[in-house]
């Protein structure tokens, strides 16, 4: 049985990620998790991703195929790229809801999927949320990190580098992600409880740079030409910190400022850090091998946790060697995985 046309974004099976192929095909396998009778029973898993543009985002991927690899003779893995746009993603979602797909994992664009998502749980496939949350309760799990406390944990550090608690004197920059997204707040939310307890910090900007370097270069060059007394930027991503620090580069004053970002993947902000480029960088675990765990338990009738936080982590040039390859062998990776 062949499946219905490709989503937009692009379809990958399975056994065309082991394979290796270089272009999207079809499964050999059927479209839904019927098998023959006596035959072991193969789960078709989609995962809708909302963009790829972002460095987060290739590895989130990267890291959920290498564990559907692990799964290659119980399951069937769709993907699709929604490459930035909510209406494709909800295209998207759409079509693997006509497919009868067993498992829907989905990071979305923003709150606009919120709708789809509560269609697809309605339609008796299993959905797991990663990353972004959306409007809904109409789920079977949410898997993602502890924004608040990131943003906690930026503003204490930001704290400390400008003079410590009750000391603290600074002017900072702050460059947003997505203000469509909860992440987004929950990161500017918590760095303000920690640094707005401060009298002697003053915070600017927030514009939506929509997690993306060049727009936050831009951003922050044009806020830097007026606003030249800025101490530290902190940026709701590491591309955008770097976006930033480079803007500071080339006015000439980025030697005397300090740049946070959030993600700590290791080739880009944990590499920042100990290029001296960014001052420190949070851990943001990827959620999708995770996800695709937790989707085979649901699918095997296993209990799975309504919500399962990833934890985070500061570096800064004194540990960021143990983070270069990725998080510590030692690093407790999820939090409270029985909370409701």
């Amino acid at each position: 049985m062949r499946f219905p046309a490709p989503v937009l974004g692009f379809v990958l099976a399975l056994t065309m990620l082991v394979g290796g192929c270089g272009a999207p095909r079809e499964s050999s396998s059927p479209p839904t998790g019927d098998t023959a009778p006596g035959s072991a029973r193969r789960w078709v898993i989609a995962f809708s991703q909302c963009t790829t543009t972002e460095p987060w985002r290739k590895v989130f991927n990267e890291q959920l195929r290498a564990e559907a690899r692990k799964h290659a003779d119980e399951i069937t893995f769709l993907e699709a790229d929604a490459q930035d746009r909510t209406d494709t993603q909800v295209s998207q979602v759409e079509t693997f809801i006509r497919q009868k797909v067993d498992a829907l994992l989905i990071s979305p664009k923003d709150e606009g999927l919120t709708s789809v998502v509560e269609r697809a749980h309605a339609a008796g496939i299993k959905v797991i949320v990663l990353d972004r949350n959306v409007r809904t309760d109409r789920y079977d799990c949410f898997i993602g990190g502890d924004n608040l406390e990131i943003g906690r944990a930026a503003g204490r550090h930001a704290v400390e580098l400008l003079g410590g608690p009750g000391r603290a004197r600074g002017k900072i920059l702050e460059i947003f992600g997505g203000k469509g997204t909860a992440p987004s707040h929950e990161r500017s939310r918590g760095f303000h409880e920690i640094v707005d307890r401060e009298p002697g910090i003053r915070v600017i900007g927030g514009q939506d740079c929509d997690w993306k370097q060049e727009q936050a270069r831009t951003y922050a060059e044009n806020i830097l030409k007026v606003e030249r007394d800025v101490d530290l930027v902190y940026a709701h991503n590491d591309p955008m910190a770097y976006g930033a620090r480079l803007a500071a580069e080339s006015l000439g004053i980025a030697q005397r400022m300090h740049f946070l970002g959030i993600d700590a993947l290791p080739d880009e902000g944990v590499r920042y850090v100990q290029e001296g480029k960014l001052s420190a960088t949070f851990a943001y675990l990827t959620p999708g091998a995770e996800g695709l765990r937790q989707a085979l338990k649901l699918l095997r009738g296993e209990p799975v946790p309504r919500r399962i936080r990833l934890a985070t982590a500061t570096i800064t040039p004194q540990n960021a060697a143990l983070w270069r390859h990725g998080p510590p062998a030692d690093f407790q990776m999820i939090l409270d995985p029985k909370n409701p």
